[in-house]
């Protein structure tokens, strides 16, 4: 009896907490010389994420800026997780169809302008909406935010605001290389 009790403390307690929505994650995409995030990102590796771009902001989308995409790349995704989540990798940002000769995603709310013809979809993030959720850990804990761009070999044929496991599902055999960027959030 104690044990079912102790049980069921923890598991409110993870429910509690903003747990994750039990994301599925790509396994981590081959390294490629070259192909990575650049300083002009408003992200920095191993640094705090800027509050504006979280729950406790303005939640708007960063700046991202790389180099180095594999001429054989046919499009860009880009994926934002947070591993920490106490009921898995919850995911924050599902974007897909980016033209492979962009070389960064402007931050703010207006996004998806000036990227060439090409259609632009988000996925439905584990907040259960399509688009940019910012993080937003629950209070005390140190999260880590993982940008992830992968270079895609084919275009995804998948329709806006899709799930993860569709994502998923839809991107793994094309994946060519992957870029990652990963940053930190605390809640005041």
């Amino acid at each position: 009896m104690r044990t079912l009790a102790v049980g069921l403390v923890v598991l409110s307690l993870l429910v509690g907490c903003g747990g994750g929505g039990g994301s599925t994650s790509l396994e981590r995409g081959p390294a490629r010389a070259g192909f990575g995030f650049t300083a002009e990102s408003a992200v920095v590796s191993g640094r705090s994420l800027d509050a504006q771009f979280t729950c406790d902001g303005q939640n708007v989308t960063p700046t991202l800026a790389w180099t180095g995409v594999p001429e054989e790349a046919r499009e860009l995704a880009l994926v934002l997780e947070d591993p920490d989540a106490p009921g898995g990798t919850f995911t924050h940002w599902l974007v897909w169809g980016l033209d492979p000769g962009l070389s960064r995603l402007e931050g703010g709310e207006g996004r998806w302008t000036g990227y060439g013809p090409r259609t632009v979809s988000e996925g439905r993030n584990d907040f259960g909406a399509a688009g940019y959720g910012g993080p937003c850990p629950p209070r005390g804990e140190e999260h880590r935010y993982v940008f992830r761009l992968l270079a895609l070999r084919a275009r995804v044929d998948l329709e806006s605001g899709a799930s993860r496991a569709a994502f998923d599902a839809a991107v793994a055999p094309l994946v060519l290389a992957e870029a990652r960027l990963t940053a930190t959030y605390r809640r005041p």
